[in-house]
């Protein structure tokens, strides 16, 4: 891997690998593996993967939080939902090396599918570490660092500045608003990295790093950058750093990067449930 995140062939290097997972986390990586292969295994699961700081091999115990990513053969359910919920709650509660546990739940539909081509694709085939079952990334092309990537990827902060105020003005509690900071922050730099990803050539999820080069290139915003990145890692409950991030920040990186790279292509609105007809 070169300096930039980048494999020989000038493609995006898979960040993570099961041999850089911190010695401290080895058991909590272990237990998931066994209790996803429990609850999930058979006809449901087709394949698991860890992504985050712990595969990276840069988590740090008390910290760091158990990011996960399972992929099903059929499109997820309430039941898979709740039954993920259980295995986050009993893996937190054990392990007190972490701070959090996160499971995200897709269809191999989903993933596989064209328009998720630039974005869930490219996160399970460079920024997740398989974990059980086959690889999907083996049905994946490689990636570059190219304007495509960047629009698929982030191209719709827009709509996520809209869910956070909501968000906001809904908080009641400092839990609440920490919560909303961390991921307000960590999603405005990893959008502030894409912005200028492809000027810059090569890829990293480090938040540091991500906010340093996206100030090479927008020096009259490097600061607000680099302290969101302080607040990914650190939350604020401060309703004034929600405000900087979202309203301030946010908004002037949402609307640079429909100027620089387009919107996101628009995805399918998911069905409405419908009400079950009641026999007269």
């Amino acid at each position: 891997m070169s300096g930039k995140g980048l494999a020989p062939d000038g493609t995006i290097a898979r960040e993570g690998a099961p041999d850089r997972v911190p010695a401290a986390f080895v058991p909590v990586v272990d237990a998931a593996r066994t209790r996803i292969a429990e609850t999930f295994g058979g006809v449901r699961l087709h394949s698991a993967y860890l992504y985050g700081s712990i595969p990276r091999g840069t988590a740090v115990p008390g910290v760091s939080d158990l990011d996960l990513q399972l992929a099903l053969r059929h499109e997820p359910t309430d039941t898979d939902r709740a039954d993920a919920a259980a295995i986050e709650e009993a893996l937190d509660h054990a392990y007190p090396q972490i701070d959090g546990v996160g499971i995200l739940l897709s269809s191999t539909r989903a993933l596989l599918s064209d328009i998720e081509r630039h974005d869930a694709g490219f996160f399970i085939a460079c920024l997740c570490t398989p974990l059980l079952g086959p690889d999907l990334a083996e049905r994946l092309p490689r990636y570059r660092p190219t304007a495509l990537l960047a629009r698929e990827t982030n191209g719709d902060l827009h709509l996520a500045l809209k869910r956070w105020r909501s968000r906001a003005a809904e908080a009641v509690t400092d839990a609440d608003r920490r919560a909303l900071s961390r991921v307000a922050a960590r999603r405005i730099v990893r959008t502030g990295f894409t912005l200028i990803m492809p000027r810059w050539g090569g890829w990293t999820s480090d938040l540091d790093e991500s906010a340093e080069l996206f100030a090479r290139y927008y020096p009259e915003h490097g600061d607000r950058m680099r302290t969101a990145a302080a607040v990914g890692r650190a939350p604020s409950a401060d309703p004034a750093v929600l405000g900087a991030l979202i309203d301030e920040l946010g908004a002037w990186l949402a609307a640079e990067y429909t100027a620089v790279h387009g919107e996101k292509r628009p995805r399918p609105k998911k069905p409405r449930p419908v009400a079950p007809t009641i026999p007269a």
